[in-house]
Parts: C-alpha cells; structure tokens; sequence
C-alpha cells in the first residue's frame, strides 16, 4: 500500500515537471525576441545593409554596398549606394579613411556601425553575398532582366559583351557586368551600372519568392547568403523584400567633394556630412507617407536660377534637390544678378510641399502661384517666368550655398 502512494507520489512529481518543462519552452518559443516582427510594428520604416563581396579572396573590401530603407505600411522603397571610396574619420583608430577599410566579411559590426554614423539611421538587418554566390543566386532565379541602352564590346577582341536592349542574364552574365571595366568608363558609370542591376536583383527575388520558399530550394537560396540571422527570420525578410514596390523606389549614390588623403582620392560627403543625414531623414518620412499622398506619389519639378554673380552656383544647388528626390528639368541664370533675398515661387498648388522643398533650404520667401512675391520690398514680375516647372527657386545673395542666411 505504500509502494503504491509512492508510485502516485512520483508520477505526479514527473507529471509536475513535464509540465513545467513544457511551459517554460513555449513561453522561451513565443515570448523570444523577433527582430524582424519588432522591426515592422508600427510605423517603422526599416533598414537592411546589402554587401556585394569581392571575388579576390584578398581583397577584403566589398564590391557594392547598398542601404534599402523599406516601409512596411506602404511598401516603399528607396536605395543608398555607398561608394567604398566615402572619407570619414573612422571611429576605430580615430583616423581618416576610406569606410570600406573597416570591412571584415568575418566581423560586420564596425562597417555597420561606420554606415550607420554617415547616413544617421539604425540599420536593423544586413545581407552579405559572395561574388560567386550571387552568380548561383541569379540562376535559381532564373536571371536577371536589364535593359542595356548602348552595346558593350570587349575593347580588346571586339566581341559583344551585351547587346543594346532588354537582357536576361544568367549568373555568368551577371558577373560580368557588375565587374568588367572599360578603358573609356569612369568609375561613376560602373557604379549606375551596378545600381541598376542590383534593383533588377532585388525585383526578381520578389517575383520568385514563392519558388524560393520551396522546403528544396529555401535549403540552398539561404546557404547563398549569409544575414547573422537564423533561417526563419532570414526567410521573413525576403518576404517582406517581395512586397517592394521596386519599380517606384529611387536609388541614390552618398556624392561629396572628392580631396586626397595619404595618395588616396576620398569623397567627403557635403556639409560634413549633415546633408546626407538630412536627406535620409526626409527619404524616411517620404516612404512613410499614405499611399494616397501627393507627396509621396509625384515627383515634383524644379528650376533653378541664379540670381547672384556666383558662377556655378545653380548648378550646385541641383546636386543639392536631386539629393532630396526632385526632378530638375532647367538650371539657367535669372533675369538679373543682384537678387538680394533667395525667392521660391510655387506653379503646383500644393503648399506644403513647396514648404517643404524651401525648408531644405531654410527660405520663408515664398510666393503661392501668385502675381505678387510675399515680400513687398521686391520687385520682380513673375509674368517674366515661363511656366517650366511645378517650383522656380530663384538664389538671392542671401544663399551660402547651403542655407539662406538672413
């Protein structure tokens, strides 16, 4: 009788712990951390580093990188190309250097902490692809399409490389045209060149997706790229690449003035980098916006016109709006050269966004598609202006080239 209260005694005590252990792995399985469920709460618009490697085992520094800014709620895009030439003082070694020095295909953090310093933005998740493995990438997928405006021939047997036109090109292909180089092809041309395939890489990864979430071919698509993360969170990522609207994103290059340092040509990024971080600022409130959002779903165009005696000083400003997204269709010099305070003039009627470019600038001098500038102490007849563009922005002395001072 005994024997048999203890028999009780201890399956309970077993039962008691199977239990336990039982919860305590459900609430580790359900309660754990999900970067990728986190990173999509909200409003959020999320950030993943993309590294194209370099083939040359010893050459450490990537090929491509590129910064894709995503939001979930509308399913926008936009790009960051960082060029590896970029100059910043580095936080390891307080030194100044080229970015891509800090990169270690074994140790990511100090390029993602680098990255994420130049463009001012946390950067949740990072995907790293070998050379080679981009080639397999692009045959699971069976290619990649580009169109191709000018044929490229080999400079030294004169064969065609790619035909002008629309191409498919296999993962062999694909190498090839992210890496050949030209004797007459500066290196801005190889680096649109990649900008463009890499966007054609990521359209194709959402067509096929569901082919790639196949239990076979998911097994052999994530060896091929490496995230730090495990499978199944690395495989919600690529399903949330799938719903970009790739078509709609815009791609960008990180531009500055370029100055050597130690017999190296560094591109220093505009206004000791505050530029950059202003744009990425605006980029991410610009993804965020409704669906419906004129802001969001126009590009707006501008013309620029130089009213002071600063040479070039139009065409700087250009860079400046093309920075920020907009389309500048007319760079010309203005009626006269001794306009004292900078003037926008709106042709679109949507006000906030007319205040909205003249904040990049900091100019409250704005005129709202009317015959009459804000400011009475101007004269200036708009009916001098032709109508070429949704917004005149026309520079005053006041203008530093970066801001309107006064």
């Amino acid at each position: 009788m005994r024997k048999a209260k203890i028999d009780v005694s201890a399956l309970l005590l077993i039962l008691i712990v199977f239990l336990l252990a039982v919860g305590i792995y459900f609430a580790v399985y359900y309660l754990r951390p999900d970067p990728v469920r986190d990173s999509l709460s909200g409003e959020k618009v999320i950030s993943t580093l993309f590294v194209i490697e370099n083939a040359d085992s010893s050459q450490n520094r990537p090929l491509a990188s590129y910064v894709l800014m995503y939001s979930p709620e509308t399913r926008r895009a936009a790009i960051f190309d960082i060029p590896g030439s970029v100059g910043l003082l580095l936080q390891r070694g307080n030194l100044v250097g080229r970015i891509d020095s800090v990169y270690d295909p074994r140790r990511i953090a100090p390029f993602l902490q680098e990255t994420e310093g130049l463009l001012g933005l946390e950067i949740s998740f990072y995907v790293l692809i070998s050379l080679e493995n981009l080639g397999k990438l692009v045959d699971l997928i069976e290619g990649v399409e580009l169109f191709i405006p000018t044929q490229v021939n080999d400079y030294q047997d004169g064969h065609i490389l790619f035909p002008s036109g629309i191409n498919r090109l296999d993962g062999d292909k694909a190498k090839l045209y992210i890496t050949y180089e030209l004797p007459e092809e500066n290196e801005d041309f190889a680096n649109v060149r990649r900008q463009h395939f890499f966007m054609g890489f990521i359209k194709r990864l959402g067509e096929q997706n569901e082919f790639l979430n196949h239990q076979n071919v998911a097994r052999f698509f994530h060896s091929l790229v490496r995230t730090g993360s495990n499978r199944q969170i690395q495989a919600r990522l690529f399903d949330e690449f799938a719903k970009i609207d790739i078509d709609r994103a815009s791609i960008q290059t990180v531009s500055g003035n370029v100055r050597e340092v130690s017999g190296q040509n560094l591109i220093f990024p505009h206004w000791d980098g505050s530029l950059i971080k202003e744009i990425v600022r605006q980029t991410q409130a610009g993804l965020a916006q409704p669906a419906g959002n004129m802001l969001g779903d126009r590009v707006f165009t501008v013309e620029i016109l130089n009213g002071t005696t600063i040479s070039g000083l139009a065409g700087r400003t250009a860079e400046l709006f093309r920075g920020f997204g907009y389309d500048i269709v007319s760079i010309s010099n203005a009626d006269r050269n001794d306009y004292e305070r900078t003037i926008v003039i709106d042709r679109s009627g949507y006000q906030n966004v007319v205040r909205t470019f003249a904040g990049i600038i900091r100019c409250t001098n704005i005129s709202y598609n009317s015959p009459e500038i804000v400011e009475t102490d101007i004269d200036l007849d708009l009916r001098i202006f032709e109508h070429r563009a949704d917004i005149t922005l026309i520079l005053g002395r006041d203008f530093n080239g970066r801001f309107v001072t006064n």
